[in-house]
């Protein structure tokens, strides 16, 4: 899985499984064409919405 680094838990992305929505940190060159076609093939199930947006100037700690 090269694009997906790892899921993030706060209490919104923790409320949001119960409607089935995932909340993950991917590496910043990944496109959104290529973070769906990592979760539809990872998690086996089809994306229908995605939600995505870049962090600019922030460092990530995880790097």
């Amino acid at each position: 899985m090269d694009a997906i680094r790892y899921a993030v838990f706060t209490d919104k992305s923790i409320r949001l499984l119960g409607k089935n929505q995932y909340t993950s940190n991917v590496e910043s060159k990944s496109t959104r064409t290529e973070i769906k076609h990592w979760v539809e093939l990872f998690f086996g199930v089809k994306v229908i919405a995605m939600n995505s947006h870049r962090l600019w100037g922030c460092r990530n700690p995880f790097v």
